[in-house]
C-alpha cells in the first residue's frame, strides 16, 4: 500500500461527536486504501481513551497534547508577528519534527490535511499529491464573529478574518485540491480565491443512518410528557452559544406563552459559562456531556437549530432528520443542506417566525415530514458514496477539478 500522511487538528474519533465526524470517516476511508500515518492533537482529556482504537487504523502516529488555555496564550504571540492567531494556536515543534522524520524515513507520496491550521506542517514539494479539506471557510467565521462582538474583540476578530483568508489563499495555491463541505461553501471560497478556483471542490458530509435511526428503542430522558425542544452540539463553540442564548432568551418565552409547559434542552459537551447561566431561565435545561445524544433527539417533540453564525453543513440538522425528527432551522443552519422547507424540515428567519413554527409543530404531528426527512438523508448523505470523491482527487486529478455538484 502507498503511504499517506493525514494531519487533523483533533483526534478523528469518536465518529459521532461534533467536528470529529467528518475527520473520522476520512480516516476510515483512507485507511482502507493507503497506509495512513496520522498526526493530530488531543484537546479533551477524555479523548485519550480513544488513542488505541485510532492507532488500529494507522501506521505511525503522533498525538500531541493541546491545552486550550495554554494554546490561547500561545496564540497571542501572533499579534506581534503579523500571523493569524489560529496558526500559533496549533503551532507545535514536536509535530513538525515527527512529520519531517516520517517523510525522510518512508516514501510518503500523498498528504491530506484536515483544517487550514494543519497545513503549516506540510512542505508542499515533498508530496506527489496534496489535498486539503478546509471543511468551512474559517476566515469568514471570524469575520462573522467580528460583526457580533464589541470593541476591542471585534478588532481582533476582524484582523483574524483578514489574515486567515490571506493564509487560506496561499494554502489553496500550494495544494492540488481544496475541498469544502458543500457546493455553496466551495463557490464562496472560489470567489474569494479566484486564482485557485479551478482546484476548488466539495464533498458533503454523511450520516450513519443505522446509528441515527428512528427504529432504536431509547429510554425517555425527559420523564413526563411535556413538550420538549432540543438543541445538540459542542457548547463551548461560539455559534452554538449564540444560538441557544437567542432561542432561550428571545424565542422560548413566546412559545411558553402558548405552551406553558414547553421546555428547552441544551445537550452538549463543555457548556460555556454563558450557556450554564441559561439554566436559571424557566424551562431551560443544560445537560452538559451525555453518553449518547440519540435518546434526547428521539424523545424530543422538535429539534431546533437557530444558528445566526454558521458555515458549511450542520451535522446536528442531518442527525435529527435521520432520526425522522422534525427540525426547525434558521436560514444559516439550512445553508448547504439539500432539503426542502415545508416538506423535509421547517424554516424560520426571525423570532416571530420561530415562535409560530415551533408552536405549530408542538401542537400537531407531521409523520409525512418525518418520513421525508429521513428519506432525504438516506438518499443524499451517504459517507461511502461521498468519500469516493476524495480518493479520486488523491489519485488522478481531473482537469480542471470540479465539485460533485455545480458550484460556480
Amino acid at each position: 500500500m502507498e503511504h499517506l500522511l493525514y494531519l487533523a487538528h483533533r483526534i478523528p474519533y469518536p465518529p459521532n461527536k461534533g467536528d470529529k465526524i467528518r475527520s473520522y470517516h476520512l480516516l476510515r476511508h483512507l485507511s482502507s486504501r493507503y497506509q495512513v500515518h496520522l498526526g493530530t492533537f488531543i484537546d479533551d482529556p477524555d479523548d485519550w481513551r480513544h488513542v488505541d482504537t485510532v492507532k488500529g487504523l494507522c501506521g505511525e502516529t503522533y498525538f500531541g497534547r493541546l491545552d486550550p488555555r495554554m494554546a490561547r496564550l500561545r496564540s497571542l504571540t501572533a499579534l506581534a508577528g503579523g500571523r493569524p492567531l489560529s496558526l500559533d494556536y496549533y503551532r507545535d515543534a514536536g509535530l513538525q519534527k515527527w512529520v519531517d522524520r516520517l517523510c525522510a524515513k518512508l516514501p510518503v507520496s500523498r498528504v491530506l490535511v484536515f483544517s487550514s491550521a494543519m497545513a503549516q506542517f506540510v512542505r508542499p514539494e515533498q508530496y506527489a499529491r496534496r489535498v486539503i479539506d478546509f471543511v468551512d471557510i474559517d476566515s469568514d467565521k471570524w469575520t462573522q464573529y467580528a460583526q457580533q462582538k464589541s470593541w476591542p474583540m471585534n478588532r481582533v476578530y476582524a484582523r483574524e478574518g483578514r489574515l486567515l483568508l490571506r493564509y487560506e489563499r496561499r494554502v489553496a495555491r500550494d495544494f492540488d485540491a481544496s475541498l469544502f463541505v458543500s457546493p455553496q461553501e466551495a463557490a464562496m471560497f472560489a470567489g474569494m480565491a479566484p486564482e485557485s478556483a479551478a482546484r476548488v471542490a466539495s464533498f458533503s458530509n454523511g450520516v450513519d443512518s443505522a446509528y441515527f435511526s428512528p427504529h432504536h428503542d431509547f429510554d425517555n430522558p425527559y420523564g413526563d410528557g411535556a413538550p420538549v425542544m432540543v438543541f445538540t452540539g459542542a457548547m463551548d463553540y461560539w455559534p452554538n452559544v449564540d444560538a441557544v442564548q437567542w432561542f432561550a432568551k428571545d424565542i422560548l418565552p413566546g412559545i411558553q406563552a402558548r405552551h406553558a409547559g414547553a421546555r428547552f434542552y441544551i445537550v452538549g459537551s463543555r457548556p460555556a459559562r454563558e450557556v450554564q447561566e441559561l439554566a436559571a431561565l424557566p424551562g431551560v435545561h443544560v445537560t452538559g456531556t451525555v453518553p449518547d445524544v440519540r435518546p434526547y433527539i428521539a424523545h424530543a417533540h422538535l429539534a431546533v437549530a437557530p444558528l445566526r453564525i454558521a458555515r458549511g453543513i450542520q451535522n446536528k440538522v442531518l442527525e435529527a432528520m435521520a432520526m425522522a425528527k422534525r427540525v426547525l432551522v434558521s436560514p444559516q443552519a439550512l445553508e448547504g443542506i439539500a432539503a426542502t422547507p415545508g416538506h423535509e424540515l421547517l424554516l424560520a428567519s426571525d423570532e416571530a417566525s420561530f415562535v409560530e413554527e415551533a408552536c405549530a409543530a408542538l401542537t400537531d404531528g407531521n409523520a409525512e415530514m418525518e418520513r421525508a426527512a429521513r428519506a432525504r438523508v438516506e438518499a443524499s448523505y451517504n459517507w461511502d458514496v461521498n468519500m469516493a470523491r476524495v480518493h479520486a482527487l488523491l489519485e488522478i486529478p481531473p482537469e480542471p477539478i470540479k465539485s460533485a455538484s455545480p458550484c460556480y
